[in-house]
């Protein structure tokens, strides 16, 4: 999608700091982090949100989450734990409508997330 600014920073036309890249998704540090690791895991492939997830494109979920796992590892955060989340549409602040997963740890992180 040529509008999407996830898009243009896996194309590198937007700079990141790049943490991890495999075939199927990017992660990158978020630029206003809300915990000492925190991360974005993007696919590759435009998908706009949750809500677009079907049998054609669902097999990157599992591409995303074994991402997730080698990431947590390599930041020393998978011991002590982690949080994966994921927002869709505007109720939930979906803020770039491309699918992305942020990575959060760190820190004890509050238990209230509503």
């Amino acid at each position: 999608m040529e509008d999407c600014l996830f898009c243009k920073i896996i194309a590198g036309e937007i700079p990141s700091t790049k943490v991890y890249e495999d075939e199927f998704v990017y992660a990158f540090k978020d630029i206003n982090p809300l915990a000492p690791v925190h991360i974005l895991v993007v696919p590759k492939n435009h998908i706009s949100g949750a809500d677009e997830i079907n049998g054609e494109n669902s097999a990157v979920v599992s591409k995303i989450f074994e991402a997730a796992a080698k990431i947590a590892k390599e930041q020393g955060i998978a011991e002590d734990g982690f949080r994966i989340v994921t927002n869709c549409g505007e109720n939930s602040c979906q803020s770039v409508k491309h699918l992305h997963f942020h990575i959060l740890g760190g820190k004890q992180l509050k238990a209230d997330m509503g």
